[in-house]
């Protein structure tokens, strides 16, 4: 009956929905909630990310929700620290980040102190979802925390696992029509999750028959990824060897109508999901003293790549006598993003000054404020390379070759320019995307010829 009553208070719009982690996942979720009329709280540990959102200050990411963010903020949307007490009914939505398990962090500190949190001012009737990308058993973990504190779930308290699947960047598929899986405790549990997400995704749920089976599906669908990025990165350098085009050879095998899906060279997966995520299958075999050698290999030539490339570079400078000055552009981990998390360009940049070059790094997407905040995220100490704002000739004049590692669309066209007009000596491309131009005396080298 508990639980009856809160799907009765969902449809409408009577209940609070607390989103735990106001970042790529949260907060479009967050903004889309309370645009069709829920009342949201969104809650972030982060004092800097609160503070810069109650002043409207968005990310790039996040600038084309500012509008509707803006609107919501007048009425439906509330920012805060924690969870809040409430005798309305209450859904809590966890989209914390996980971090790589060690010796010295378990891979779900971040979901255990969200709910813990929510748990705080919990009471009979509520719910939780779970979003974050998880280890496997750690939905069941939170169920024991959950009735720990007195609750039965599926009769008095319900629980859920859908995890996110968000493609930053990505124009076709986003939030709005993006499929999901999720595992549900009870049917009314499963009920009240696709009412609510019947406003984010016009409630498309594939519902699975355990937590473990969800758990698995997440880490296996970026496993997925990982293997296959690897694989051609693999191709890409035995191209090289073969001084063939290794894009040639994925367009010709993708003229295959089955069994084939094209995936296309680069310095390697980087981002918050595809090289952690598959590790969570490593823990998983760990426990039962097995091991999952293809994720194994996957990640390790995907730690190679940028010594791989770093090393043809610095062969293409000897070969032409030229100076070891170098500009790495594109430092983000995916092409159109702000989001440098754990990004191949950094790997790189590290392989350069070991060789001894003189780095010099461009994003356009790249803020100074936030210097601090991308360090965190690499491993790194300090500044390690001389950042530039632009490609004006006065940068152009210290280096004799642009790494580019990332194709951003709004510096595709000055990119261009330096090419087809010769303004550098060398130009390495990562993704294998500019054009040959027999015109241009920039010689051109690419990842897989």
């Amino acid at each position: 009956m508990k639980m009856k009553g809160l799907l009765d208070k969902i449809k409408s719009k009577s209940c609070i929905i607390e989103i735990f982690g106001l970042g790529y996942v949260g907060f479009p979720l967050a903004v889309k909630l309370s645009f069709v009329g829920f009342k949201i709280i969104g809650i972030d540990v982060n004092a800097e990310r609160i503070s810069r959102l109650k002043n409207n200050e968005l990310q790039d990411s996040e600038e084309l929700l500012k509008e509707k963010f803006i609107e919501c903020r007048k009425e439906n949307l509330t920012l805060s620290e924690e969870s809040k007490e409430s005798k309305l009914a209450k859904i809590g939505i966890i989209c914390v980040p996980t971090p790589i398990p060690d010796i010295n962090i378990s891979s779900d500190i971040y979901v255990r102190k969200a709910v813990k949190n929510f748990l705080n001012n919990a009471k009979e009737g509520d719910c939780l979802i779970l979003e974050s990308s998880v280890e496997v058993g750690t939905t069941e973990s939170m169920q024991k925390l959950i009735e720990d504190k007195g609750f039965k779930i599926g009769v008095n308290f319900g629980l859920s696992f859908c995890p996110e699947r968000i493609d930053p960047s990505n124009k076709e598929w986003g939030i709005e029509n993006i499929p999901r899986i999720i595992y549900s405790s009870d049917d009314v549990t499963f009920e009240i999750s696709k009412e609510i997400y019947n406003n984010v995704n016009g409630g498309n749920l594939i519902r699975v028959e355990s937590p473990k089976v969800a758990e698995v599906v997440k880490s296996f669908e970026n496993a997925f990824r990982l293997v296959n990025i690897s694989l051609v990165n693999e191709l890409a350098i035995l191209c090289d060897n073969l001084g063939i085009n290794v894009k040639s050879v994925i367009d010709a095998a993708a003229t295959k109508p089955f069994g084939f899906m094209p995936h296309y060279p680069g310095a390697g997966a980087g981002g918050h999901c595809i090289p952690k995520d598959p590790r969570f299958l490593l823990e998983s075999a760990k426990k039962f003293q097995t091991n999952f050698d293809t994720i194994e290999n996957a990640l390790s030539i995907n730690v190679k790549m940028p010594k791989y490339i770093s090393n043809s570079i610095e062969n293409s400078i000897k070969k032409l006598g030229l100076k070891k000055s170098i500009l790495v552009s594109g430092l983000s981990y995916k092409t159109n993003v702000e989001d440098m998390r754990d990004s191949a360009s950094f790997k790189i940049i590290n392989e350069l000054i070991t060789n001894g070059f003189e780095v010099f790094g461009y994003d356009p997407y790249f803020k100074k404020e936030v210097t601090k905040k991308y360090l965190i995220e690499n491993n790194l100490k300090e500044m390690n390379f001389s950042r530039v704002d632009n490609l004006d000739e006065e940068v152009l004049k210290k280096i004799s070759c642009i790494c580019i590692v990332q194709h951003h669309d709004i510096s595709r066209q000055r990119i261009d320019e330096i090419y087809q007009n010769s303004k550098i000596p060398l130009i390495y491309d990562c993704q294998n995307k500019i054009r040959k131009d027999p015109d241009s005396k920039t010689i051109l080298n690419c990842l897989g010829n």
